[in-house]
């Protein structure tokens, strides 16, 4: 409820208010709203000592239900604002979403086949989150390039774009704390603030470079940008659950 009837509306709200002249940065917004989760989720769920099944399973089924509800989320919302091909959109995420994915199942089945599942965890699983990383500060590095000489110009419009940003996750972030603290344990409660404030932010920048050619890079600086935001809030969120929730229950 919180990442796909709440949170895509409260962001396409914030979009039309912020950018009324610039439908492109109202639709960064919306796409950086609509892919819930990341491989960090998991992550900083077991940083703040959560519930990393339930961290797990939000990941694989939020990337899921967005990646298939993105085009239909774009068309409903901005589809008269924005020059859009839902056809171009729907193929992009099969490239960047789904056949990765299979390929990365089958990397996984062929080293775990090979190696065994100790020798995978020990040897080769830790090496993957880098290259990934490697890949994430390209993208970033390409949409912030796009825009180069826009910010040169006009360095202003990076307040612009945190404005909305900021009143976004922060939302978020209240949202997560309420609901978990009224409707679960610790755990889980963890667990579902970082299942629905994580965004997969390279899968959204990704499409807005390759789905909405070049005025898609303005789409793009506004997730480039989300990056800062989120990574440093969870990181200070982590500080904070055991205000929040309360300390990690001790095993009897």
């Amino acid at each position: 409820m919180i990442n796909f009837c709440l949170v895509p509306f409260l962001a396409y709200g914030l979009g039309l208010y912020f950018f009324p002249d610039n439908h492109y940065l109202a639709l960064g917004l919306l796409l950086a709203s609509l892919l819930p989760t990341s491989g960090m989720t998991i992550s900083w769920t077991g940083f703040a000592k959560g519930n990393m099944g339930a961290a797990i399973n939000m990941t694989v089924i939020g990337l899921t239900l967005g990646s298939l509800a993105t085009p239909l989320y774009v068309k409903m919302l901005m589809g008269t604002k924005v020059d859009m091909d839902i056809v171009l959109v729907v193929k992009q995420i099969v490239y960047i979403v789904f056949i990765p994915m299979v390929f990365g199942y089958l990397t996984r089945s062929y080293f775990l086949k090979k190696y065994g599942q100790q020798e995978f965890k020990k040897t080769w699983a830790p090496r993957f989150p880098s290259l990934s990383t490697v890949g994430v500060l390209g993208i970033v590095f390409v949409a912030i390039a796009l825009k180069a000489q826009q910010l040169s110009q006009d360095p202003a419009v990076l307040w612009r774009i945190l404005q909305p940003l900021l009143l976004l996750y922060a939302a978020n972030f209240i949202i997560g704390t309420i609901a978990g603290r009224m409707l679960f344990s610790r755990g889980d409660a963890i667990a579902l603030v970082y299942g629905t404030v994580m965004r997969n932010l390279s899968i959204a920048l990704a499409i807005s470079i390759n789905a909405f050619g070049t005025q898609g890079a303005d789409a793009a600086l506004v997730i480039a940008v989300s990056y800062i935001i989120q990574v440093q809030a969870a990181a200070w969120y982590v500080k904070f659950t055991d205000v929040f929730f309360g300390p990690v229950p001790v095993e009897q």
